[in-house]
C-alpha cells in the first residue's frame, strides 16, 4: 500500500509517499517562515498564494523522490481541515484532481488526527494512549482509543500554547517562527528572575489557559522600557518558557492520572505538534513520564512540526479502517476530534 500525503493547513506547503510498512519513501517540506517573518506572524492570504504556486512542483518532487508513478498510489489523502480555509482548500483540491485521475480512493484527513498518529508511524505506538496535543492553533489533551476515536480530556479556554511562544516572541522581537527564536534566547536566560503565573495551575479538570502569561510577558517587557539589555529579553524569555511548560506539566500531570486509572501502566504518553520539538518542554515530560512510570514518546522533529508524511500516515490508517471519502468532501476550517466534547469554558470561569 503506498499513499501520498498533501499538507496545507497553515503555512507550510507539504507533499509525501508513505507505505503501509511506515518507510517513507519521500517526505517533501518547503517553508513560508520568510514571506510572514516581517508581520511576525502568519498572513492567511499569502499562505494560501504560496500554496497555489507550490504545490503542483512539491507533489511532482515528492513522487520522483520517492520512484513511484500514479498508477502506484493506493490513495491520496490532503488535510480536509481545520486550519486557514485557503490553504486547505488547494491542498484537498489538488488531492481530488490526482485521486480522479488516477483512479484511487480519496482521504479527507483531520490535520489534529495527522498529528495524534503520527507516534504510530514514528514509534510502535499501541491502542490507547495519552496524547498532548501542542501547537501553534491547539493545546489539548485526549485519548487516543482508535482511528477516529478520540475522547478530549483537556483543551485551551483561551489561545493556543503555540501562539503564546510566537506573541512572545514577536513582543520580545526575536524574529518568526517564533517557538524555536523563545527557546534559543531562553537557552542564556534566568528562567527565575521573572515571577510569571502558572495559569489553571492547581485547579480541578485539565483545561489551560495562556491568555494571561502573555500579559503578564507584554507587561515585564513594557516596565523594562527601552533600556532593555540582551540579557534581559534572555531572561524574559527564559522565565515565559518555564512558567508555560509548568502549566502544561500541571495540566497533562492530572490528565496522566486519570489515564492511568483508566487503562494502566500498558499505554503510552504521547506528544505532537510544533511544541513537541521544544526540549525544555521534552525534558519536563520526560521526568513526568519517569515519575508515573509510563513511557514518553516525542516523534522526531520533523515529524512534530506540520508535514504531508503524517497526512499520508494517517491516510493509510483510515483506509485501513475502511475509511473513504467521496470528491464532495469539503474543506473546514474547523473541525474538532472529539465532536462530543463540552465546549471549553469561558477564561476566568473556575472548571
Amino acid at each position: 500500500m503506498i499513499v501520498l500525503g498533501l499538507e496545507s493547513s497553515c503555512d507550510e506547503t507539504a507533499a509525501a509517499v508513505v507505505t503501509a510498512d511506515k518507510e517513507v519513501l519521500a517526505n517533501v517540506v518547503l517553508s513560508q517562515n520568510d514571506a510572514h517573518a516581517p508581520f511576525g506572524g502568519v498572513v492567511p492570504e499569502i499562505a494560501a498564494r504560496a500554496h497555489v504556486t507550490e504545490m503542483d512542483r512539491l507533489v511532482d518532487r515528492a513522487m520522483t523522490e520517492a520512484g513511484v508513478d500514479y498508477s502506484d498510489l493506493s490513495a491520496v489523502a490532503a488535510t480536509a481541515g481545520p486550519g486557514l480555509i485557503g490553504g486547505v482548500l488547494v491542498g484537498l483540491m489538488t488531492a481530488k484532481a490526482i485521486a480522479s485521475v488516477a483512479g484511487v480512493p480519496l482521504i479527507g484527513v483531520n490535520h489534529l488526527e495527522g498529528h495524534a498518529l503520527t507516534a504510530r508511524l514514528s514509534d510502535d505506538v499501541a491502542f490507547p494512549y495519552l496524547l498532548l496535543l501542542v501547537s501553534g492553533g491547539h493545546s489539548q489533551i485526549l485519548v487516543v482509543e482508535g482511528v477516529g476515536r478520540y475522547r478530549r480530556i483537556g483543551t485551551t479556554i483561551d489561545d493556543a500554547v503555540g501562539e503564546a511562544f510566537d506573541k512572545t516572541a514577536k513582543m520580545l522581537e526575536l524574529g518568526f517562527p517564533g517557538g524555536p527564536a523563545v527557546e534559543r534566547a531562553a537557552r542564556t536566560g534566568n528562567p527565575n528572575r521573572f515571577d510569571f503565573p502558572r495559569p489553571m495551575k492547581g485547579r480541578e479538570g485539565c483545561n489551560f489557559s495562556f491568555s494571561g502569561l502573555k500579559t503578564a510577558v507584554r507587561q515585564a517587557r513594557e516596565a523594562l522600557g527601552d533600556m532593555a539589555t540582551e540579557t534581559d529579553i534572555s531572561d524574559l524569555a527564559a522565565s515565559f518558557q518555564k512558567a508555560a511548560v509548568e502549566s502544561l506539566i500541571d495540566r497533562l500531570g492530572r490528565a496522566l492520572e486519570t489515564f492511568i486509572r483508566d487503562y494502566g501502566l500498558e499505554g503510552s504518553l504521547v506528544v505532537a505538534g510544533g511544541v513537541a520539538a521544544n526540549q525544555y518542554l521534552k525534558a519536563a515530560l520526560q521526568t513526568l513520564a519517569d515519575d508515573a512510570g509510563i513511557r514518553l514518546v516525542v516523534p522526531p522533529p520533523k515529524l512534530c512540526t506540520d508535514n504531508g508524511a503524517m497526512i499520508a500516515w494517517a491516510g493509510i490508517e483510515r483506509l485501513n479502517a475502511g475509511y473513504t471519502d467521496t470528491f464532495d468532501l469539503a474543506a473546514r476550517a474547523r473541525w474538532p476530534l472529539d465532536p462530543d466534547a463540552e465546549p471549553a469554558p469561558f477564561a476566568g470561569y473556575k472548571a
